[in-house]
């Protein structure tokens, strides 16, 4: 019998209801999947989202990580900066501890009206992901079969 994978979330505190209801979803999915949920890590926003991965990804039970949030259209470019710094860190996080990572951010650029019909669904999806490439890692396929 193998081992359950076992899954962190970090996620962004800065738009709290919105973040709880991605959370729930994203727990619940983790569960749903044969997953454990083995820590939720809360931050302020999504700078800090890099820092909160790396800690989770260096502890032996944490086998992936699912990061959720919100970056919404600012009135300066602030925003599409956020977005592309945390995205390029997280990224390369994944690669340096060959660990998925499940992002679900929502954004950058999304307009409040955006938001509540893409919270479940982003969530999800960023568990999804991590499903994927976790199954992928215990059974790697050859590129041409």
């Amino acid at each position: 019998m193998s081992k359950k994978s076992g899954v962190a979330i970090v996620v962004g505190s800065f738009h709290k209801n919105e973040c709880e209801t991605m959370l729930a979803a994203a727990a619940g999915a983790i569960k749903e999947r044969g997953m454990d949920l083995r820590a939720v890590v809360r931050v302020p926003g999504s700078y800090e989202k890099p820092l909160a991965t790396k800690r989770l990804l260096l502890r032996d039970d944490v086998d992936a990580v699912v990061v959720l949030g919100i970056i919404e259209h600012g009135e300066t470019a602030h925003g599409r900066v956020m977005g592309q710094s945390v995205s390029d860190a997280l990224v390369t996080l994944q690669l340096e501890f060959m660990k998925p990572i499940g992002v679900g951010i929502i954004g950058p650029e999304v307009f409040p009206t955006q938001i509540q019909p893409r919270l479940v669904g982003h969530a999800v999806a960023a568990v999804a992901a991590v499903e994927v490439m976790l199954a992928g890692a215990e059974s790697p396929y050859e590129i041409g079969a």
